[in-house]
């Protein structure tokens, strides 16, 4: 019968082929992680507000940065403006024998490496005139106190280069970037390493501005000191006396010390104005005297009568600073430079001691 075997096959079949796969199961799906509560961190706390001195020191940091920031760049330009021409021009300058003051100084005012802006102060400054009456001359050791932007040192370097000598004080300009006076020995060191053609026979003498010393090299050398704007400067950090020892010692016998020096309004004292700039007159002569000098000369050259002394920002307020901007420019233009004392003092020797 062909039945049963149709069956087998059937059988065989099933069994050599096996059973259907069946697929695997899927994987349970991923369940996701309960949230967990973060807290947020506390917001910092605010910096603690700065004393009215702590203030006051920040503001001063950051304007003597500034000040950094400008005297690089007002450098790199007086670098553009010396050119082969000007170089040439302070070279002549330097190399002739002049035959009195009156002669060198005309020369140097003339001069090319001179900026503008500096030949424009002139007028109201009279530097023929204020040396003439210190008695300077071309063949004269001369050191001047604090050159600041050089504007005296400009006139005085050539005049003296070729028969005299010049000496300017000078801060560390390597001193450090939090200090003042590391600015202005950097200035003073721009100024002279600018142009050797008229600078290059200055000699800059290194002092600590809070322990004045000048070099023992200049003991009884010097003919002449040319103090310039400068007094207020010392006596407000306590070191005029000082400071007038040392040029004392520094001076030939009957050598000479030439004050330019802002003058306060009469019946002031020195402690009411000093912070603004200006000094008593009768101060000054009574203070250099007692200093081991004698007054010997004093001019009103650089008076000026419209100057009223009681601006916020005390001298500064005036040209060429103008300290307050644009505020009442064209008023404190018109004012002018201060009103100033001219004296020319006479080193005397003090009796010794039995």
């Amino acid at each position: 019968m062909r039945f049963p075997v149709a069956a087998g096959c059937v059988l065989v079949c099933l069994s050599a082929c096996g059973a259907p796969e069946v697929p695997p199961a899927a994987p349970p799906s991923a369940q996701p992680a309960p949230a967990v509560a973060v807290a947020s961190a506390p917001p910092p706390a605010p910096a603690p507000a700065l004393t009215p001195e702590q203030q006051k020191k920040a503001d001063e940091q950051a304007k003597l940065e500034q000040d950094f920031a400008k005297l690089e760049v007002d450098h790199r330009a007086e670098l553009a403006r010396m050119t082969p021409e000007v170089k040439q021009s302070a070279a002549a300058l330097s190399a002739k024998a002049y035959a009195n003051l009156q002669a060198a100084i005309t020369a140097a005012l003339k001069g090319s490496h001179r900026s503008a802006s500096d030949a424009q102060r002139d007028a109201q400054r009279h530097p023929l005139e204020t040396l003439e009456l210190f008695g300077i001359k071309p063949t004269q050791s001369v050191l001047e106190y604090g050159p600041g932007e050089g504007w005296y040192t400009e006139l005085l370097a050539p005049a003296l280069a070729k028969s005299g000598k010049l000496y300017v004080t000078m801060t560390d300009p390597n001193g450090p970037r939090s200090e003042r006076p590391t600015l202005y020995g950097l200035r003073t060191k721009y100024f002279l390493e600018r142009l050797p053609e008229a600078y290059g026979k200055v000699e800059p003498v290194l002092f600590d501005p809070k322990a004045p010393k000048l070099a023992p090299a200049l003991d009884g050398k010097l003919d002449a000191v040319v103090l310039i704007r400068g007094m207020h400067g010392m006596y407000n950090s306590k070191l005029l006396g000082p400071w007038l020892a040392e040029f004392h010692r520094a001076l030939k016998p009957n050598g000479v010390l030439g004050v330019e020096q802002h003058r306060a309004a009469a019946g002031k004292t020195a402690d009411e104005t000093s912070k603004q700039g200006y000094l008593p007159e009768a101060f000054v002569i009574q203070t250099v005297e007692a200093a081991g000098f004698k007054l010997a000369a004093k001019s009103e050259i650089n008076a000026n009568a419209k100057d009223t002394k009681d601006y916020p920002e005390g001298v500064w307020s005036l040209p060429p600073t103008l300290r307050e901007g644009d505020k009442q420019r064209d008023k404190y233009l018109a004012i002018g430079e201060s009103d100033r004392m001219t004296l020319k003092f006479v080193k005397v020797e003090r009796a010794k001691s039995p």
